[in-house]
């Protein structure tokens, strides 16, 4: 009998890992999690079959990068998945040797690093027609910036970074240059464009591209609920269907010449109704699992793909769907003007699922909410410091 396909997934510490835990398992896969504390989500899921404590820290970025590549040379794993950006990035600077022992399910490193400039998305959306805030590229100055076409109010944030670190609003190109001079910003590592408003509607868009470059599956859902409300990440999540946006980022993903999950970020401008490109994240976004629910077997199509097999094409489109992370959507609740108004009742979605808790396997979503209460309490220690 042929042994089942050993799988290691990294970052334990992630919510998306959950869902390829269980359904790599449920294709009768051994699967291994590495995570760096007994409080991480996976480590408290009852699911994986080994759980290994080691260094996956984006704080101690040369100790991890060498306890992953030692862990995969190893040569106990077929397949090496990684559920976020830090992790994806190693693999990615490293899948060419590390192909020898497992295959490596991340892109090579030219693609991953153009796919993580957001410039470099930019430029590739404005050279094809794909919608996306308006950019201007190569500026020296804020006056340079304005010179070339920048609308105000305009934004600045890192060319590299996820989640909205970095990201800053101005109203006046007198604003951001007094910033741009106060912080000492590099301008020309930086992203410069326009500002959808903020009431715009954030969305992502996630595909599966196969060793060929072929969409295989292809999803989208809508945030409609932030925390923080002006920029955080996604609380509550629903499935929409619209051809034009599915098009738009297959045409890009295939452009960038991306393989494997690839989650790519937009907001619908609530000025003209279009979704626009913001960024691309050449890994798995964190609210894959509404996916995984509404019959977006990856873990299936990742499967195929190591085996050298015709991967299945996925093509669903249920948008009665909607999934919230509870933890975190408490903290919408209780922060939110519109906490009644837009409640996932009143804006009538009946199928209302918890992407992190499953009757089989509740330990996950305690997990969770214990690290994210210690890591509150450690950030208003150094507040007060």
């Amino acid at each position: 009998m042929k042994r089942p396909k050993h799988v290691l997934i990294l970052e334990g510490y992630c919510k998306q890992c959950l869902p390829f835990i269980r359904g790599f398992k449920e294709l009768g896969c051994e699967v291994s999690v590495l995570c760096g504390s007994r409080l991480d989500c996976s480590y408290a899921s009852r699911l994986p079959d080994h759980k290994i404590l080691g260094v996956c820290d984006f704080a101690r970025p040369e100790e991890s990068e060498r306890f992953i590549v030692d862990l995969v040379k190893s040569g106990r794993f077929d397949i090496v998945f990684p559920p976020f950006d830090f992790s994806a990035r190693i693999l990615s600077h490293h899948k060419q040797e590390l192909s020898a022992y497992a295959y490596i399910c991340a892109n090579d490193a030219d693609v991953f690093d153009r796919a993580n400039d957001k410039n470099e998305v930019m430029r590739v959306c404005m050279e094809n027609g794909l919608p996306c805030p308006r950019t201007v590229f190569g500026a020296r100055s804020v006056a340079d910036a304005v010179g070339k076409g920048l609308v105000f109010p305009a934004i600045i944030k890192p060319v590299r970074s996820f989640g909205a670190r970095g990201f800053h609003i101005f109203q006046t190109p007198e604003e951001m240059e007094r910033f741009v001079w106060e912080q000492g910003i590099d301008l020309e590592a930086s992203v410069l464009q326009e500002c959808i408003p903020v009431r715009s509607e954030v969305m992502t868009g996630t595909v599966y591209v196969d060793r060929f470059g072929e969409v295989k599956s292809s999803f989208l859902y809508v945030s409609k609920h932030l925390f923080p409300e002006d920029g955080g990440t996604s609380t509550m999540n629903v499935l929409m269907d619209r051809d034009i946006i599915h098009d738009t980022i297959a045409t890009l993903v295939t452009k960038m010449g991306l393989r494997g999950v690839v989650g790519v970020d937009l907001m619908i401008d609530c000025r003209d109704n279009v979704a626009k490109v913001l960024e691309i994240n050449p890994r798995a976004p964190h609210a894959i699992t509404i996916g995984f629910l509404s019959g977006f077997n990856l873990a299936q199509q990742i499967l195929e793909d190591a085996c050298g097999q015709e991967v299945t094409c996925f093509d669903k489109t249920d948008t009665s769907l909607c999934v919230r992370i509870g933890q975190t959507d408490l903290l919408w609740f209780l922060s939110s003007p519109d906490r009644f108004r837009k409640s996932p009742r009143r804006m009538g979605y009946k199928r209302v699922r918890e992407q992190m808790f499953f009757w089989d396997d509740p330990l996950p979503w305690f997990a969770f909410l214990l690290q994210g209460l210690l890591d509150f309490r450690k950030k208003m220690k150094e507040k007060r410091h």
